[in-house]
């Protein structure tokens, strides 16, 4: 429930749209007892032919209770559904507030699908806490009460069974399809979410299902999955639609109880005959109000759920900016020092990174090599602040990493990872993420840098690219990093995917560009490495070699024995 109390917080924001929610009801349902109770009196009072102005008053009374009823019940709901898409939004915002600090890490503890089932799922169900959980119950006590306190000006007996069938209908009821409506556990956005990452599953993969010949397999898991998702639906339409039913047969046996008990109290000569149908009347509306309290259980455990898989995503602490975040030089290129490092991700023993130090001077070119899962790659996710690093410190221009904000560090840098995203749109969309306001002349260059100059700023550039090759990806992400224009360049296998010539001259044009800036290059190619001031040699998060190319090939250590398998595979 502590989950669900979050959810309560944003509630209370919307206090006037609440507050005006509640009064519209409960007018709503005042008018409601009224007018059926006015012509319940109309027509045992007609039974007598009293004088017609008699009968005009009470007609006239019963039509004003009509229109106040029609009008209330609109701005009841006028103001609650703006009341719940003010907390909705109150809600989308909140929870993107927590989730986007933890967004770079956010992907090694859930699914695509199962998390975009979350955000969006999750949030459109809570929806209806407010709709049928919050005032609703408000609505129903203010008018059962007013109600039974005008019952018991003509008899008592009938205003205490109504409040019994208060208790039953209002709480009673609703609490012991609570018990239920736990112990059957339902599952539908579990199942939802589920359903959402088998779909996502095979949409992405389905290229290679089809290589494979898995699509049918995958198929019938995204069957099973959909056939488990419905059958949770049933589950949950039946029992709310049982609950629905026991609510109505209870306040339908307190209404039969009521006329049974107010014809043997006019037998008795203790109620005045012609208020019977009045009463009767009085009872059949009143528990109208009641109606929503059927469906209670199951949209407070629905609200319970949604709650609790969407906050728990954001239940994990995001790292802690400093209070007195020190700023990056904007001219300058920065020196870099990683002292005593040490890093294992969660829930792993293995540590990724084992005291590494590395000095990276102002201005320098430092490449980073070693096997794959040497630790290359996670020394430049530190570096980014992606990860937080559990010992030692890495500092930039003598400032620890700590004392810098992360928006502030990722503004000073130029990045080319891996994995880079592409936004579906035009090539000029694609560099424009670099820096707004560049005129297309400066984009047309920095695409003829990159070798790019076949296509036009205006070509379409599809989800994810993909109608781009693996180096057409990794040249335009380079050209958005030419155009940033930083004086710090990270790149993590920036030409991985790129042929040897094409290689060469993008990298002459970026040291070009980088000839005073500090330049921080990963890579598992030892070609093109001699014009680096320095080369850091890495093997299972360990720095086992350090120096210039030449240091290192003097050495014939593990740097020179990568060199010779590379030379006896490529020659």
């Amino acid at each position: 429930m502590k989950d669900l109390g979050i959810v309560v917080k944003l509630v209370m924001l919307e206090q006037k749209d609440i507050l005006l929610s509640i009064f519209f009801g409960f007018l709503a349902g005042i008018a409601a007892v009224g007018l059926f109770a006015s012509s319940g009196y109309l027509i045992s009072r007609a039974a007598f032919v009293p004088p017609l102005y008699a009968l005009t008053v009470v007609i006239a009374i019963l039509k004003l209770f009509g229109f106040t009823r029609a009008l209330s019940r609109y701005a009841e709901r006028y103001f609650s559904h703006r009341a719940t898409f003010s907390i909705l939004s109150h809600l989308r915002v909140s929870f993107y507030k927590k989730i986007e600090p933890l967004a770079p890490q956010i992907f090694q503890k859930y699914r695509s699908g199962d998390l975009l089932s979350r955000i969006v799922g999750d949030v459109e169900s809570l929806q209806n806490f407010f709709l049928r959980v919050y005032y609703p119950p408000i609505v129903l006590v203010i008018v059962f009460l007013s109600t039974i306190v005008f019952t018991t000006f003509y008899s008592l007996a009938i205003a205490i069974v109504l409040l019994l069938g208060l208790l039953l209908t209002g709480f009673v009821v609703p609490a012991l399809f609570t018990i239920r409506q736990k112990r059957i556990n339902t599952q539908v956005r579990e199942n939802r979410g589920a359903l959402s990452t088998e779909a996502a599953e095979l949409l992405y993969g389905y290229r290679d299902l089809k290589i494979y010949q898995k699509l049918e397999e995958k198929e019938e898991q995204l069957l099973h999955a959909s056939h488990k998702y419905v059958n949770e639906q049933e589950r949950e339409g039946l029992h709310s639609t049982f609950s629905h039913s026991m609510n109505t047969m209870v306040s339908l046996i307190i209404s039969w109880f009521v006329l049974g008990l107010g014809a043997w109290l006019v037998v008795e000569d203790d109620l005045n005959g012609i208020f019977l149908a009045m009463l009767v009347m009085v009872s059949l509306t009143v528990f109208e109000n009641a109606t929503p309290m059927a469906v209670f259980p199951v949209h407070l455990e629905d609200s319970r759920r949604a709650s609790n898989r969407l906050f728990s995503v954001v239940r994990e602490e995001p790292a802690k900016e400093p209070e007195s975040p020190v700023r990056l030089s904007v001219d300058q290129a920065p020196s870099i020092r990683f002292h005593d490092v040490s890093f294992s991700f969660n829930g792993e023993k293995r540590q990724a990174l084992e005291k590494v130090n590395v000095s990276i001077p102002q201005g320098s070119k430092t490449a980073i090599v070693g096997a794959s899962g040497s630790g290359k790659s996670t020394l430049l996710q530190l570096l980014l602040n992606i990860h937080p690093y559990q010992e030692g410190d890495i500092q930039l221009n003598d400032v620890s990493l700590n004392k810098v904000e992360r928006e502030e560090l990722w503004a000073r840098s130029n990045v080319v990872l891996q994995e880079n995203h592409f936004f579906y749109g035009s090539i000029r969309h694609n560099l424009e993420v670099a820096a707004e306001g560049l005129g297309d002349h400066v984009l047309i260059e920095a695409l003829q840098k990159v070798k790019l100059d076949h296509f036009s700023l205006e070509d379409e550039v599809l989800e994810r690219g993909e109608n781009l090759s693996g180096g057409e990806k990794q040249r335009l992400a380079i050209a958005r990093a030419m155009l940033k224009g930083e004086r710090l360049w990270l790149l993590d296998e920036p030409t991985s995917s790129v042929d040897a010539l094409t290689e060469k001259m993008l990298y002459e044009e970026l040291f070009a560009q980088a000839k005073e800036d500090t330049v921080l290059l990963v890579s598992h190619r030892l070609a093109g490495l001699e014009k680096m001031d320095q080369i850091i040699v890495m093997e299972q998060g360990e720095v086992v070699e350090s120096g210039t190319f030449r240091e290192l090939m003097a050495q014939q250590g593990y740097f020179y024995e990568m060199k010779q398998i590379e030379k006896s595979v490529f020659l």
